[in-house]
């Protein structure tokens, strides 16, 4: 396939006028509904925007490549425009952009669209190929101009590969480009380095981690002999294979826009050693200070997102183990009485056991990087087993789990006791470097770690314990009202820190294997489920109150909000949130309120309304979820505005 198969005659507008970003996106927008690209302009729009706010796509040089990967995208395809009295993009180089492309790629997209769409972006750093596209006449001149450079550009990659194999030399200099979508900037980035230093008179190799995979993989061979290794990248890149070797990190629009300047920080030897035992910071983002917050919920995230699949994989196989298993075999056994439920239950209950080291492990690991994991892993596990100074010297005092408090505060303390160790022995002779990532950092970091989490583990099993006695002796008026909280707070934001702060803390007291615990998770997930279902009810039923594209996207938010996937509601949030949320956020509670109030109990901490049959009181869950659902949808479709 080429790239002007992916590029209509009517998706293309030649001397197109622009009063600023907004409109010419708008308009590159429609040239895609235009040409049959994109099925929900609204969300589709929503997803270009988002991506603008992580970094402007103007290229420089008069050149923007808008994008995005979405749903939204029925057809993967082009939208180009020129615009010859320019438009502000925000580009690096300060100037206006007069030369647009749009690319659009649906969600699942097959690796083989994404390389076209990624040729065209390589074939954008050539100045004669973008004159050439600036002064054509008619769309046909134009696309005639785009096939003819990609038939040069194939001839020379194939001519550049045969090359390669002939050759024997290895690359002077490597390089890593990567970007957030992996679909533009990744590519260009990649080009502009290996042409740079081409015309400086060196061999540079890029390996390109976008979304069709990793791809040009650098070799053990080549790393060993290159001078060094330029990370122009926009994610975290995994560093532990240039341990020892220059490393310049910073990011792709600088690989793209100043590729000369990076390679000179090699060839100079301006740029680091890199230590896997040290955590490196970024040139462009060394200086920079986060908020606290940020920076608390950035690392708290990290483990989070580690954690789930243990509590959701481990949640989910405990609960099956309650649902094959017969209670009157031995009541007390429950859930183990037959050999198929003990292996559901004992499996769940080992990977549930992972929760707390991980979580902790994981946030240390984000604080101090590699050699926070060890220190953070044990730091959790000491936590969630209860040890204290006064169990080893009075064996009748009971070790008591910190739970998922103490693990919190594992992992933070571990991260930061290990970054302050990592600083300390700096000062520490040369020759002892190689000692510190396998035996200074892991050990005195556990010793440290040990006596800490030894020492504060009666308090935060008090803290823990009174906490769950508390949820236990709750009434039936206080637990509803919680109920109503936690499922208020997972419409407030929809995958956003107050979602995920409910959830944590839904699937926190879960891991108490509390009555109660069990109650407030099932309140959570039936409070996250409402957003999506509230849509898709709204956007049936009253169908005057919503586009035709509108109309269409809701219909998957019925699949969406019975998975307990809250982020489904997003694009409608953002497109109208004086409506949405308040609305999602009453029906959120009421449906909360409801499960808290008739008992509904879910020892599975994920799976939506796909669990029922593990939920107990299933009717009145069932319940619970259709009048929050009712409620949201009816709010909402009363304060919208008819179309």
């Amino acid at each position: 396939m080429r790239i002007t198969e992916l590029i209509k005659r009517d998706a293309v507008r030649l001397n197109a006028k622009a009063t600023d970003k907004n409109n010419a996106i708008d308009q590159l927008v429609e040239l895609h509904v235009k040409a049959g690209n994109v099925s929900d302009p609204v969300v589709y729009k929503k997803a270009i925007l988002a991506r603008e706010e992580e970094g402007t796509t103007g290229m420089g040089d008069g050149i923007a490549i808008p994008h995005a990967r979405t749903e939204a995208v029925a057809n993967a395809g082009l939208a180009a425009m020129t615009v010859p009295d320019g438009v502000d993009f925000q580009a690096m180089d300060g100037q206006p952009s007069n030369l647009l492309f749009m690319i659009a790629a649906p969600a699942n997209s097959s690796n083989f669209y994404l390389e076209i769409l990624s040729r065209l972006a390589t074939l954008l750093t050539n100045e004669d190929f973008t004159r050439k596209l600036k002064n054509a006449k008619t769309v046909d001149e134009f696309l005639s101009i785009i096939d003819d450079a990609e038939s040069d550009k194939i001839s020379a990659d194939e001519k550049k590969a045969e090359e390669l194999k002939a050759s024997s030399n290895l690359p002077d200099i490597l390089a890593v480009t990567a970007c957030p979508t992996g679909i533009a900037h990744t590519y260009m980035a990649a080009e502009n380095l290996e042409k740079k230093a081409k015309e400086l008179g060196y061999y540079l190799k890029a390996e390109t981690q976008g979304s069709v995979g990793a791809k040009n993989v650098l070799t053990p061979e080549e790393i060993a002999h290159a001078k060094g290794i330029i990370i122009a990248a926009d994610k975290n890149i995994e560093l532990g294979r240039f341990t020892g070797k220059q490393v310049y990190v910073t990011s792709v629009t600088k690989g793209i826009n100043e590729p000369e300047a990076l390679i000179a920080k090699i060839l100079n030897n301006e740029a680091p050693i890199y230590d896997s035992g040290k955590k490196m910071e970024t040139a462009d983002t060394s200086t920079e200070k986060d908020s606290l917050w940020h920076v608390f919920y950035k690392n708290l995230m990290n483990g989070v997102s580690h954690m789930l699949p243990f509590v959701v994989g481990g949640g989910i196989l405990i609960a099956i183990a309650f649902l094959v298993d017969n209670q009157s075999i031995n009541p007390a056994n429950f859930g183990s009485n037959t050999p198929l439920a003990s292996f559901f239950k004992k499996t769940g209950d080992t990977a549930f056991g992972f929760m707390l080291p991980i979580l902790a492990g994981y946030i240390a690991m984000s604080i101090a990087d590699r050699p926070g994991l060890a220190v953070g892993f044990v730091g959790g596990s000491l936590a969630s087993a209860g040890y204290s100074f006064a169990s080893l010297v009075n064996p009748d005092v009971a070790a008591v789990s910190g739970g998922f408090l103490g693990a919190l505060l594992a992992g933070f303390v571990g991260g930061y006791l290990t970054l302050y160790l990592e600083k300390a022995c700096d000062k520490l002779p040369d020759s002892l470097e190689g000692l510190k990532p396998v035996l200074i950092y892991p050990l005195v970091g556990i010793l440290l770690i040990g006596a800490f989490m030894f020492l504060v583990n009666p308090l935060m099993a008090s803290i823990n314990t009174g906490l769950t006695n508390f949820l236990n002796g709750m009434g039936t008026t206080n637990l509803v009202l919680l109920g109503a909280v936690v499922g208020g707070m997972m419409s407030v934001d929809m995958g956003g820190p107050v979602n995920k702060a409910a959830y944590v803390f839904g699937a926190g007291m879960l891991a108490e294997g509390t009555d109660a615990g069990k109650i407030i998770m099932a309140s959570v997930m039936v409070g996250g489920m409402v957003p999506p279902l509230a849509v898709a009810l709204s956007t049936t039923f009253f169908k005057n109150k919503w586009t035709e594209e509108e109309r269409k996207a809701g219909l998957v938010n019925y699949i969406m909000g019975l998975s307990f996937i809250s982020e489904g509601a997003i694009p409608y949030a953002a497109a109208d949130p004086v409506r949405v949320l308040p609305s999602c956020i009453i029906g959120s509670a009421v449906a909360g309120a409801v499960s808290a109030a008739a008992k509904c109990m879910s020892p599975a901490p994920h799976g939506g309304f796909w669990v029922i049959a593990v939920i107990s009181n299933p009717l009145m869950y069932t319940i619970a979820l259709i009048a929050g659902s009712a409620v949201a949808a009816l709010i909402l479709s009363v304060l919208k505005k008819s179309k």
